[in-house]
C-alpha cells in the first residue's frame, strides 16, 4: 500500500467524528445528580425555541466542563457561583459583584442566579453525631478518630477539605477520596463517619443525616446559575432568552424535591425537567418528553460501544502489527518500540483518557485514541515474541530457497506466528471492550453510560445493564477469535503438543 494512503487511512479510522465540522448546539453536565436535571432543563427550553440541541451528560468535574466550554465543545452548562469563586477563578481573585464582567473577559456569560443555594456542608448520621454530641464542624476537632469519606473533587478543591482543614484545625488523618454518590452508602453502612453533603441533596433527609452547622461560615454561597458561550446570543437568542427566564424560578425546596424524584423515586431527569417547566412556565410551554426502553437505550450503547472498540482495535492492528515486525528485525529498535508501548499500557487507562482532553477535547475522539494507545502492546508483544521464536534453520532454508526478505515475511514467517499474533489482538479486543466502558465519563457513550448513571443513582439495573453486556461482548471477541484461528493459523500449527 502506498504510504501516503495508509497514513490517510489510519487518520480517517483515528478520528472520524473530528471530520463532523458542523454540529448541534450542546449542553454539559456534571456527574451528579442535580447539575444533570438543571442541564435536562437547558436543553428542553432550548428544543422548545427550535433549535437542535443535543445533551452530553456526565461529563465529569469541574475543570472538564469548564474547558469544554471555553474551547466550544460546549455552549451551556450549569454552575455554582461558590465554585466560581474558589475554583474556576481563585486566581484571579474575583469579587461576587464582579464575577459576571471577569467571566466576559473569558467569552463567557452567565445568567441570574436560578433562585437556589446548594452549598457544601459536612454531614454525619444523625445517630452517630448525637451520641459524639456533634452539632458543628468545630466540634469535629475533639474527635480525631472519625474516618472521613469526601468526594474526589472535595478533596482538592480551593474551597474544599485542604482549605477546610487548615481552616478549622481538623486533626482527622484517615481521609480519603471516595466517589459523591458512593459516600452516601459508606457513610449509612458505617464505613465512614463523615462526608461532603450538598445542602439540595435528597439523601440528607432520606437516610436521616445531620448537616454540621459551618460555625466558622467556610462555605461561600453556591448559587446555581448557567454559563453560556458569548456567541450562543446571536446563535440562539430565543435560548438564551428561556434561560434568562429560569432566574429566580427554582427555590431550595423545589430542588430538593426535584433531587428526590430522580434519587429515590427513581423517575428519569427529563421527565423531572419537563414536568418543572411547565409547571414554572406555566401556560407558556407544554413539553412533553417519552420514555426510552431498555431495548432502545441498549441498542443505542451497543452502537456507541462497538464504534470505540472496532475503531480502535483496527487501529491498533494496522499500526502495531508493522511496529512488532520492526521490533523482531532490529533489535535496539524493537527495545526503544516495547519500551515506549510498555510505558503506554502502564498509564492507568482513566488516567490515559483525561491526558488526551487537552489534545483532542471531549468525546469520540480522545476516547479513539486512548483505546488505541492502549490496545498497542498485546499485539506488538506477541508480533515480535511470534517471530522471534521462529527456528533459525526454518529461516535459513527459507533463505536457501533463494526467498526475498519480503517474500520470507509474508509466506514464512508471518504464518508460523499467527497464533501469537492472533493471540495478541485478541488480549487487546477483550481488554478493548471492557475499557471502553470508561469513555462514558468524557461523553463517549458506551455501554459505559448506563454504569455512571446507575451508580449516580444506585440503581443495580442500570450498572447491570452496560455491565453485563460489557462481559459478553469480550466473550463473543473471545471466542470469534478462538474461531478465526480455524481459517487464519495454518492446520499443523493449530494442533497443541501433546494431541
Amino acid at each position: 500500500m502506498n504510504p501516503r494512503r495508509y497514513i490517510a487511512f489510519l487518520l480517517a479510522c483515528l478520528f472520524p467524528l473530528m471530520a463532523v465540522a458542523q454540529r448541534a448546539i450542546s449542553v454539559g453536565s456534571k456527574s451528579f445528580t442535580e447539575n444533570v436535571i438543571l442541564a435536562e432543563m437547558a436543553t428542553l427550553v432550548g428544543r422548545e425555541a427550535g433549535y437542535e440541541v443535543i445533551h452530553r451528560d456526565q461529563l465529569g468535574g469541574t475543570r472538564i466542563l469548564w474547558n469544554a466550554l471555553l474551547s466550544g465543545e460546549i455552549d451551556v452548562y450549569p454552575e455554582y457561583t461558590g465554585t466560581l469563586l474558589q475554583e474556576i477563578l481563585v486566581g484571579h481573585r474575583v469579587r461576587a459583584d464582579a464575577l459576571a464582567d471577569t467571566l466576559a473577559s473569558f467569552g463567557i456569560k452567565m445568567t441570574a442566579p436560578l433562585g437556589f443555594n446548594n452549598t457544601y456542608a459536612v454531614g454525619m448520621r444523625e445517630a452517630r453525631a448525637e451520641a459524639l454530641h456533634i452539632r458543628t464542624i468545630s466540634d469535629l476537632r475533639q474527635h480525631p478518630e472519625l474516618k472521613f469519606g469526601f468526594s474526589n473533587e472535595f478533596m482538592d478543591r480551593g474551597d474544599g477539605w485542604p482549605s477546610l482543614r487548615d481552616d478549622y484545625g481538623l486533626p482527622q488523618r484517615d481521609v480519603r477520596g471516595i466517589d459523591h454518590d458512593l459516600g452516601y452508602r459508606g457513610l449509612v453502612a458505617g464505613s465512614i463517619d463523615a462526608l461532603d453533603l450538598y445542602s439540595t441533596d435528597a439523601e440528607i433527609a432520606y437516610y436521616h443525616l445531620r448537616a454540621l452547622i459551618d460555625d466558622r461560615h467556610h462555605f461561600p454561597d453556591y448559587h446555581a446559575v448557567f454559563l453560556y458561550r458569548a456567541d450562543l446570543a446571536d446563535r440562539a437568542p430565543a435560548w438564551v432568552a428561556a434561560l434568562r427566564r429560569l432566574s429566580g424560578a427554582i427555590s431550595n425546596e423545589a430542588m430538593v424535591r426535584m433531587n428526590a424524584r430522580a434519587k429515590i423515586e427513581k423517575v428519569p431527569e427529563n421527565e423531572i425537567a419537563a414536568d418543572f417547566l411547565n409547571t414554572a412556565f406555566d401556560r407558556d410551554v407544554n413539553i412533553t418528553v417519552s420514555r426510552t426502553t431498555r431495548l432502545s437505550r441498549f441498542r443505542h450503547h451497543t452502537r456507541e460501544h462497538l464504534y470505540l472498540v472496532g475503531i480502535s482495535l483496527l487501529a491498533a492492528v494496522l499500526i502495531a502489527l508493522p511496529l512488532g515486525i520492526v521490533a523482531a528485525k532490529f533489535r535496539r529498535t524493537g527495545q526503544i518500540i516495547l519500551g515506549i508501548t510498555g510505558v503506554i499500557y502502564t498509564i492507568p487507562s482513566l488516567a490515559l483518557l483525561v491526558f488526551m482532553i487537552p489534545l483532542l477535547g471531549i468525546g469520540g475522539p480522545p476516547a479513539l485514541v486512548a483505546l488505541f494507545l492502549y490496545s498497542l502492546l498485546p499485539i506488538v508483544r506477541n508480533t515480535h515474541t511470534g517471530l522471534h521464536d521462529i527456528s533459525p534453520a526454518l529461516i535459513e532454508s527459507a533463505e536457501a530457497l533463494g526467498l526475498t526478505p519480503w517474500a520470507r515475511l509474508i509466506h514464512i514467517e508471518l504464518p508460523l506466528a499467527s497464533r501469537s499474533i492472533l493471540g495478541g489482538i485478541k488480549t487487546s479486543a477483550v481488554i478493548n471492550a471492557g475499557t471502553a466502558t470508561l469513555g462514558a465519563l468524557i461523553g463517549a457513550g458506551g455501554y459505559g453510560q448506563p454504569i455512571l448513571t446507575g451508580i449516580r443513582l444506585d440503581d443495580v439495573g442500570l450498572i447491570l445493564e452496560g455491565a453485563v453486556p460489557a462481559a459478553l461482548l469480550a466473550l463473543v471477541l473471545q471466542l470469534l477469535f478462538e474461531l478465526s484461528e480455524r481459517w487464519l493459523v495454518p492446520r499443523g500449527l493449530r494442533i497443541a503438543p501433546g494431541d
